[in-house]
């Protein structure tokens, strides 16, 4: 899903914060959150639960903090958003789909090749070194494009480093563009964070997400953690034989330290290392926006679908942060989810394989 963090800090990471204990940074980490979020959710912001522990984790990270959230947690995180979307599958969904997967096919064949397009440039003018731009540039499957590219001598922590910016430059539009979609809309009804749950269910999602995590890892399924339980709890919730239950304090920590994951991501160590591919990055993740936004018109214009909707749908990554906008907004989740996960599967197919094929031939 997302590019793995640094396992251990560099002495660069040492100064500022890093000097306090984790202990202490953790707290700072956790009240900056706190903060962030009340202000972002005050402002009415979708995602604001998500966005809020992003910006703290960041300003920790670019600050010198050596905290990494825990590769459990991170699991954790993925299954229960995993399970989230499930509850939002319908069958009505794939009569949709059916009935316009030529049109659907084509958006997201047409993202992976602008994004291989735009890494075939960055590399082409030599602003990045070897082949690095091809496997940073690609819209999604993040972790195979560090692999292979460290297999063909790239540079891993300048792909980090562009797939790390590109979720939050979509994640940040996104929100956004939700924000300004709903103002004026009638008041939302106040979250009851501890409203009682039924039991059994919860146990039963909780089971389910945990068995299907764990198998995706067992099958070395790509983001498997997050596919493998979305697709059997969205068969399970379909046909009716698990009625999906998670309590909303469960949903908002998982929001939470999905913040996080992203946001610690952005050290001084790869700040100061990818100084000189920030601005062709940016270019690159602001014309790939721009695409995609002319893809969603295409969508609202020959399948009917509402603006928003459609936006997040063809948004290019990454698929968890997404959900979680698309969960705080008033859009057909199941919709966005459904053509976000065909794009992530679709370019963990053939991804690879095409970055290969440029990066052979530049």
């Amino acid at each position: 899903m997302k590019p793995e963090q640094p396992a251990t800090p560099t002495p660069l990471e040492h100064a500022g914060l890093g000097r306090l204990s984790p202990v202490w940074q953790w707290c700072l980490l956790a009240a900056l959150s706190v903060v962030f979020a009340a202000v972002l959710e005050a402002a009415g912001i979708p995602a604001g639960l998500l966005m809020g522990p992003m910006l703290a984790g960041a300003v920790i990270g670019m600050n010198g903090g050596t905290i990494r959230l825990p590769r459990q947690l991170v699991f954790c995180v993925q299954f229960v958003l995993a399970m989230m979307i499930a509850a939002s599958m319908s069958p009505a969904l794939l009569v949709t789909f059916s009935g316009n997967w030529p049109l659907f096919l084509a958006v997201i064949l047409s993202v992976i090749g602008v994004s291989t397009l735009s890494g075939w440039i960055i590399t082409r003018m030599r602003i990045l070194p070897g082949t690095t731009a091809i496997w940073g540039s690609s819209a999604g499957a993040a972790s195979t494009m560090l692999l292979m590219a460290d297999a063909y001598g790239a540079d891993a922590r300048l792909v980090a480093f562009m797939q790390y910016l590109r979720v939050v430059f979509v994640a940040s539009a996104a929100t956004m563009i939700a924000h300004l979609w709903v103002s004026g809309a009638e008041a939302e009804t106040p979250t009851r964070w501890f409203a009682p749950i039924a039991g059994l269910p919860f146990l039963a999602t909780l089971a389910v997400g945990i068995l299907g995590g764990f198998l995706g890892k067992v099958l070395r399924v790509p983001a498997g953690a997050f596919l493998v339980p979305f697709a059997i709890g969205s068969a399970l919730n379909i046909t009716g034989a698990l009625t999906i239950e998670l309590p909303q304090w469960l949903l908002a920590l998982s929001f939470a330290m999905l913040g996080w994951n992203i946001g610690l991501g952005f050290t001084r160590t790869i700040l100061t290392h990818a100084r000189r591919a920030l601005v062709p990055t940016v270019i690159s993740i602001l014309v790939l926006m721009s695409f995609s936004g002319l893809l969603a018109l295409l969508l609202i214009k020959a399948a009917g679908i509402d603006p928003l909707t459609a936006y997040l749908a063809t948004s290019p990554g990454g698929l968890d942060s997404i959900a979680v906008i698309a969960a705080s907004s008033n859009v057909d989740l199941s919709f966005v989810m459904a053509l976000q996960t065909a794009r992530l599967l679709i370019i963990t197919l053939i991804g690879p394989a095409l970055a290969r094929f440029v990066a052979d031939r530049v």
